[in-house]
């Protein structure tokens, strides 16, 4: 699986009334009760299963399509989509070539 299709300006959006801190289950409850569309729920469920102190962790913690306008360098964005968001961010959601054992499996 890759990256939500969705912009930062709409993860923030449709979280609009949250009060912070909060954690993941508040900000997902929070985008259901806004009428989030399903990328912007994907993108949520994609985060850490943390507190956020506020509206910019949750920006920097969410993985969305990299040409979403996050005011990063390319090199920031690269460097995002290389690391797969915040330390701990869902297994599911980076992108990581097979270790070379799953190849020599794969054969």
């Amino acid at each position: 699986m890759s990256t939500a299709h969705t912009t930062v300006d709409e993860v923030l959006a449709a979280l609009g009334d949250v009060d912070f801190p909060a954690d993941k289950d508040e900000l997902m409850r929070a985008a259901s009760e806004s009428g989030a569309s399903g990328e912007v729920r994907v993108a949520l469920r994609g985060i850490p299963p943390e507190e956020y102190a506020n509206r910019e962790e949750v920006a920097r913690s969410v993985r969305v399509d990299p040409d979403s306008d996050l005011d990063l360098s390319p090199a920031q964005r690269a460097e995002q989509a290389r690391q797969g968001g915040r330390h701990g961010q869902s297994q599911h959601l980076r992108e990581a070539p097979k270790p070379p054992v799953e190849d020599e499996l794969d054969r």
